[in-house]
């Protein structure tokens, strides 16, 4: 290692006491993190790409600072979304700071993986006082039992109102309305429950039909429209 001389001819002052890094929490534990390898969790990060026109979620599961569970979800953006099946298969066995310093194709993918990486090194997963953490696995837990994301889109004007397209419960048939034109309810289809009865011999029609559902109150409304043609 290279000094300058003005630092070569001053003399030595020893160090006082140093005690390491602050103990920080993961799955458990009081943890002093000095190598990568310290780092264990699971939490979430959200990230935007540079014209902020779409964003991704990122769920990692790391133990013993290799992720060995990786989740991309995102929205917005055609090449994005296509950009997730590449990053699915960067991540796992990467080390945390591996993940961090790797090209994950997307900007809001990078973006989310930098704001992951602050949560895990600062101890501040959402599993951070989980004895011994979660299972590889439970990052699929949010997906739920058809493993689709879930997913709000709403699209409203000043001069027309609201239109619910999908929520969480599935895609929008049509919504409902009161005396007073408000919405009061909807009816939808659950997309993934019904795909999968089509995918396991289910007659499409009737599957479509056998996944409706309704919310609100919707047997009461005064009149329903479609969301996409009304």
């Amino acid at each position: 290692m290279d000094y300058l001389s003005d630092i070569e001819k001053k003399c030595t002052v020893k160090q006082g006491p140093n005690h390491g890094p602050a103990a920080i929490p993961e799955e458990g534990k009081w943890i002093k993190s000095f190598q990568i390898e310290h780092i264990s969790g699971l939490s979430h990060g959200v990230g935007w790409c540079a014209p902020q026109q779409g964003a991704c979620k990122l769920t990692l599961n790391v133990k013993n600072g290799i992720i060995e569970e990786a989740l991309v979800e995102t929205i917005g953006c055609s090449g994005m979304t296509h950009s997730s099946a590449m990053a699915a298969e960067i991540l796992p066995g990467k080390t945390l700071l591996e993940a961090l310093n790797t090209d994950l194709v997307c900007d809001a993918i990078n973006v989310a993986m930098r704001e992951i990486f602050k949560q895990f090194v600062y101890g501040r997963t959402q599993t951070a006082f989980s004895e011994g953490g979660l299972p590889i696995g439970a990052g699929l837990e949010d997906l739920g039992k058809e493993m689709r994301s879930q997913i709000g889109t709403a699209y409203s004007t000043k001069s027309k109102g609201v239109r619910y397209l999908e929520m969480t419960e599935g895609y929008i048939l049509s919504l409902a309305l009161n005396n007073d034109d408000e919405v009061c309810g909807y009816k939808f289809v659950k997309l993934g429950k019904m795909l999968s009865d089509i995918k396991n011999g289910v007659d499409p029609k009737e599957a479509f039909n056998k996944n409706i559902g309704i919310y609100g109150q919707f047997e009461n409304a005064t009149r329903y429209i479609d969301p996409r043609t009304e």
